[in-house]
């Protein structure tokens, strides 16, 4: 569907929805375990397992992404990549995404075609389908989307199984994605970007090292790409709890620990011997764009530990299994006890949670109940 050349192209408005479907699904992928795609009332799905994981999603505009930071891919990406890591976390394979769309009128067609290709995109490389949904015009633009995995024979890995003497797993990324956001609400952006502002502030007095990093942020913030292979090969190790870490390292651990009844002691980043260590050596350098020192090197250690939608995964494994490649430990599963229920080296952390989605940034967790 095309327009003549220099014409305003196409909006929402301007098609039936059936031609919007027409516009949209050639452009989906299928997956591995599709027997029926979108055209019908149901997509049908084989399920060898005779189990699926579910979980969906929401993004809402000017709560979860702009617009104005991010283009329609990286939307698109980055609503895929949210629930995929969902499954993943289970110790699950990513089957298929459904996905519900709320337009305004005035959004061009070019747009949510390539928010489209965005999250086919990211799905194609987990071998996941987009099998049908759900549109509607409205005010504000929302996605929705509900993921499918297969287990593939595996028992799920909850957030309630952590056990006294495992360790805390991570892989992935940490606080790179809140790196990013605090860059672009800086007014900082990647001059080299397709699309950025003109007169974009030139990044050439800047170091390669932090480049590089800034960089990095702003991508995961923008499009987070989650360690999808890691949670069943963490399943596989032999993970008693599991989790994505979506909203801060810190308020995750805290679930974990709540969920299995016990308590979570996380090695401080800034110790030279933590798992994390490593980013937030990469981070200070970013922070050093929005703080002097040692205000820089806080606001980075509070990235790694409050900073969420990187999508790593976060586990309890036994003392000595062997972890799959990413895998770093970030800390200990302790027995229950009296006091906060997350620590930082013994110690009650002394940064907020992270993200909530009601309150926005929380409060320091309490104590176990």
């Amino acid at each position: 569907m095309s327009t003549a050349e220099g014409a305003a192209p196409l909006a929402v408005a301007d098609l039936t929805e059936d031609g919007l479907l027409a516009a949209l699904t050639p452009l989906l992928p299928r997956g591995r375990r599709e027997l029926v795609g979108a055209g019908d009332d149901c997509a049908v799905l084989a399920a060898p397992d005779a189990r699926y994981c579910v979980s969906t999603d929401l993004l809402v505009e000017g709560r979860h992404f702009s617009t104005g930071w991010s283009g329609p891919q990286e939307i698109g990406a980055r609503a895929a990549a949210q629930n995929l890591a969902d499954v993943a976390a289970m110790g699950a394979r990513p089957v298929a995404l459904v996905v519900g769309l709320v337009l305004p009128p005035a959004t061009p067609l070019p747009w949510v075609q390539d928010l489209a290709r965005g999250m086919a995109r990211a799905c194609g490389r987990a071998g996941a389908g987009i099998v049908g949904g759900d549109l509607s015009a409205g005010e504000s633009l929302v996605i929705a989307a509900t993921v499918h995995g297969d287990l593939e024979g595996r028992p799920p890995v909850l957030r309630s199984g952590a056990r006294s003497g495992d360790l805390l797993v991570h892989i992935g990324t940490l606080g790179r994605s809140a790196a990013g956001l605090a860059l672009l609400g800086a007014g900082i952006d990647d001059p080299g970007r397709a699309g950025s502002p003109e007169g974009a502030p030139s990044w050439d007095d800047l170091e390669e090292e932090t480049r590089a990093a800034a960089r990095q942020a702003l991508s995961v913030f923008r499009a987070p790409a989650p360690p999808l292979a890691a949670g069943p090969a963490l399943a596989d190790a032999g993970a008693t709890a599991m989790m994505d870490v979506s909203d801060g390292l810190l308020r995750d651990a805290g679930r974990m620990a709540a969920a299995s009844r016990v308590r979570i002691d996380l090695d401080d980043p800034v110790s030279a011997r933590a798992g994390a260590a490593e980013d937030l050596a990469v981070l200070e350098p970013v922070a050093r764009l929005l703080e002097e020192p040692p205000g820089a090197r806080a606001l980075a250690r509070r990235w790694v530990l409050t900073g969420g939608e990187d999508h790593g995964l976060l586990a309890a494994v036994p003392a000595g299994a062997g972890l799959p490649a990413g895998g770093r430990v970030i800390g200990r599963v302790l027995e229950p006890g009296d006091g906060p229920r997350v620590t930082l080296d013994g110690r009650a952390p002394d940064v907020g949670a992270g993200w909530d989605h009601f309150r926005g940034r929380g409060a320091v967790d309490g104590a176990a109940d």
